[in-house]
């Protein structure tokens, strides 16, 4: 499966963005899918996980009641809704799938990944 990420871009503290993730291929209804994001000089973390069907979410605590993770399974897309954003948001978002059937939110559990987008958040 290809997954493209987009939608990053440049905002400021209290703005929004909303990123998109294009998949390839029949099976995305049958996978877990999350965003994790990569700041530089960090490692790449855990952001949001949504189940097969939408009906199960996981958040990091950072972006808890800031961001809003959902998929559209007819149109093969994962969406992430940023808003509230701060600085500390600052970096690339990878869209991720796996074939585990588990919403994780181990980085090595997701076996597709996208190319990232950069969201650069100014104070």
């Amino acid at each position: 499966v290809q997954l493209q990420a987009s939608g990053g871009g440049l905002a400021q503290a209290g703005g929004s963005l909303r990123l998109s993730c294009a998949a390839s291929g029949r099976a995305f209804s049958s996978r877990v899918m999350a965003w994790f994001r990569q700041a530089p000089g960090e490692e790449r973390e855990f952001v949001a996980g949504i189940s097969q069907r939408g009906v199960t979410t996981s958040y990091a605590d950072s972006v808890k009641g800031r961001f809003t993770i959902s998929r559209d399974n007819a149109k093969n897309t994962l969406y992430l809704q940023m808003n509230s954003l701060k600085p500390e948001d600052t970096a690339v978002y990878y869209c991720a799938a796996t074939d585990s059937g588990y919403l994780d939110t181990v980085r090595r559990t997701y076996n597709y990944w996208g190319q990232g987008t950069l969201v650069t958040v100014s104070s």
